[in-house]
């Protein structure tokens, strides 16, 4: 683990759920001095205690290691908001809609920003009757290819993942996709507008 809980994210997530130090205490079965030496510094809680000091702050233990108390702030959906996070590890994708902490083979793993496509990786979405012929310009030799293609509507997500060595193309139905990502396994993701 690269980054462990703090006592100042206890302290704040234990206060933003009007609960004493006593009161976690008694929930994680430790003494009320643990508690108070662990929002001071003096002391960490032991990782055998991970899981149920998360589970009395109604967090997750992913949540509580990063800080962060991720919370649906309902936004409609808005699948054009879609994020992408790929672990570098296992190589595996996921996507979410919304805020969100994601992990993977024991990282917490970034959300990948899109940059508008560039000559290196040019993106043609191409009409065929009712499907866009998604082509990418680019090698995909074993080393650095292009790791998938994902095109956004305002209703989903039609994802198709490529090999290295085969073809950096892909079909999609037309069905107001409004946005075509491609993902360099080097370089990162980028995007075009259709």
């Amino acid at each position: 683990m690269d980054r462990y809980v703090t006592g100042a994210v206890i302290r704040r997530l234990r206060e933003s759920r009007k609960m004493t130090q006593e009161e976690l205490a008694e929930k994680i079965f430790v003494s009320g001095k643990a508690v108070s030496k662990w929002e001071t510094g003096q002391g960490f809680p032991d990782v055998s205690l991970l899981e149920p000091l998360a589970a009395a702050l109604n967090i997750s233990v992913i949540e509580l290691l990063s800080g962060e108390d991720v919370r649906n702030r309902n936004r409609a959906s808005d699948m054009l908001r879609s994020r992408f996070y790929v672990c570098p590890v296992c190589g595996n994708v996921m996507q979410a809609i919304g805020d969100a902490v994601i992990s993977c083979c024991g990282i917490t793993l970034p959300p990948l920003e899109a940059e508008p496509a560039d000559v290196a990786h040019g993106i043609r979405a191409e009409i065929s009757e009712d499907e866009y012929c998604v082509t990418v310009d680019h090698s995909m030799t074993k080393d650095h290819y292009i790791s998938f293609i994902a095109a956004v509507s305002d209703q989903g997500v039609q994802f198709v993942k490529l090999y290295p060595e085969g073809n950096a193309e892909a079909r999609v139905k037309v069905s107001r996709v409004r946005r075509v990502y491609a993902c360099c396994n080097r370089h990162g993701l980028f995007r075009i507008e259709v």
